[in-house]
């Protein structure tokens, strides 16, 4: 623990043994790792609004994360992973010059997700619940 305490400021270790955390292990932060959306099947999926029939659009997904950017599909843009749960994802992004988002992806089952978007889009506000179903294969 002593060198541990040693990368700390003394002001810092100070602090921490006046709360009684001197003895606390440190744990380095582990990155989320949205495993729910790992386990979505790869295919072809049809986004629709909630409780509408019209397809809004068709996305061939390798990688389900491309789900959080719904109205922000291009690369470049930064996230902060708010939750991180095996039934539900949340995730704040921002994309320089483009605008941002905040977006909930809860699994129903792999093949099913509800999905609620909001935020601005080339400068405009944006806010809808997405219901996005496997269709079949690419």
């Amino acid at each position: 623990m002593e060198g541990v305490m040693a990368i700390f400021s003394p002001m810092f270790r100070t602090a921490l043994l006046a709360l009684g955390v001197a003895g606390a292990t440190v744990v380095p932060a582990q990155a989320p790792s949205l495993a729910m959306l790992d386990r979505l099947e790869k295919g072809s999926w049809q986004l629709r609004e909630r409780g509408k029939d019209a397809v809004l659009q068709t996305v061939c997904l390798g990688d389900a994360r491309r789900l959080i950017q719904v109205y922000h599909p291009r690369q470049g843009c930064s996230r902060y992973v708010i939750e991180d749960t095996p039934a539900s994802v949340t995730v704040h992004y921002t994309c320089p010059g483009a605008g941002h988002g905040r977006t909930t992806i809860r699994s129903e089952t792999n093949r099913l997700v509800q999905i609620d978007t909001q935020g601005i889009a080339d400068g405009r506000p944006f806010s809808q619940a997405i219901e996005a179903r496997r269709a079949g294969g690419c």
